[in-house]
């Protein structure tokens, strides 16, 4: 029997970013930096895609709001916003209670399970996001992540005629005028929509994100595969995130969503109530497993129910690491009786 690529002793935590690890949008902190009214800039992305059929050209709908950012920016309403500012404005996003302190704790009460450090168990977590990776970059959660997958942006695009031989040295000087001055980002590097996520699922799934001799199109046997979906929690907050909860049921990972829990003022508790609602749809309709209010802190349903299920999953692994040390490894020798 060959040797599998991967000992399969690590929990994942994916988790979506907006509404799930903080009470609103990451982009709000831009908004605020620049004055801009955050209520009509998403009346307007929402208009987009109708505006764009109109001249027979098809937008998607998750990722036009990369592009008006970026026609904010070329229209002088957000000027000097280059990917360092964004990471700068990072640094402002808020999380909701218990965070980012849950994301260390967790990994803590995992140690703490019997024979979980004998047998190299690790948990990681993994933010897959259709917000801005520069931003989460900045932000207080980054040093508790292991990877992020969400949307980037171009400063400066090589211009027509440019030289290729210059990209093969990362380190030496770009050549004067071999690419435009960085006045702020210009174009989209990529971009991650509620489809899309689900590939980076596939990544943690197969590896392909720690491994590059590993492509996620690949065939693969399971036992070859680093994190078993059966090891991976989804946690997210609505119906966007859909084919990402989807893939994880399917493929026998856990799916858990959370709602909004503050009830600060007539707003907020309206809100809540619409994210409640929502969430309690998707656990009738069979996407989740469970779900709970977007509160981490210590004793909250969510961290109990998460740790919980980290629990589980954990203990699987190491029964099934027990069973296989029994299957091969022989009894010792013994003295035979006179």
């Amino acid at each position: 029997m060959s040797t599998p690529l991967h000992p399969q002793n690590v929990v994942a935590l994916v988790w979506d970013f907006d509404k799930t690890l903080i009470p609103g949008y990451m982009q709000d902190p831009i908004f605020e930096e620049y004055r801009i009214d955050d209520v009509a800039f998403w009346r307007e992305v929402n208009a987009i895609p109708a505006y764009c059929r109109r001249f027979g050209v098809h937008m998607h709908p998750d990722s036009s709001y990369l592009n008006h950012l970026l026609t904010y920016v070329h229209h002088g309403k957000m000027p000097g916003l280059t990917n360092a500012k964004l990471r700068e404005l990072g640094a402002r996003i808020r999380f909701h209670p218990g965070l980012p302190d849950f994301f260390q704790r967790v990994k803590e009460e995992l140690l703490r399970i019997p024979d979980a450090q004998r047998f190299e168990l690790r948990l990681e977590h993994y933010i897959v996001s259709t917000g801005l990776r520069e931003m989460i970059e900045g932000s207080a959660i980054r040093p508790y992540v292991d990877d992020i997958w969400a949307s980037e942006f171009i400063e400066a695009p090589p211009p027509p005629g440019f030289d290729p031989e210059a990209t093969q040295n990362l380190d030496a000087p770009a050549p004067a005028g071999a690419l435009f001055d960085v006045h702020g980002i210009s174009q989209i590097a990529v971009a991650y929509d509620n489809t899309s996520k689900t590939r980076a699922l596939f990544e943690i799934n197969k590896g392909s994100n720690t491994q590059q001799g590993i492509d996620v199109n690949a065939k693969m046997r399971p036992e070859d595969r680093r994190v078993p979906f059966r090891n991976m929690i989804y946690i997210a907050d609505g119906p966007s995130d859909v084919p990402a909860f989807s893939v994880m049921r399917q493929s026998g990972g856990t799916a858990y969503a959370v709602y909004l829990s503050d009830k600060s003022t007539e707003r907020a508790r309206e809100e809540s109530r619409r994210s409640l609602e929502q969430v309690e749809r998707l656990r009738k309709d069979g996407r989740v497993d469970h779900y709970g209010p977007a509160d981490y802190r210590p004793e909250s349903p969510s961290a109990d129910w998460l740790i919980m299920r980290i629990r589980q999953i954990a203990e699987g692994i190491i029964e099934e690491r027990r069973a296989a040390l029994k299957e091969r490894v022989g009894p010792p020798p013994m003295h035979l009786p006179h």
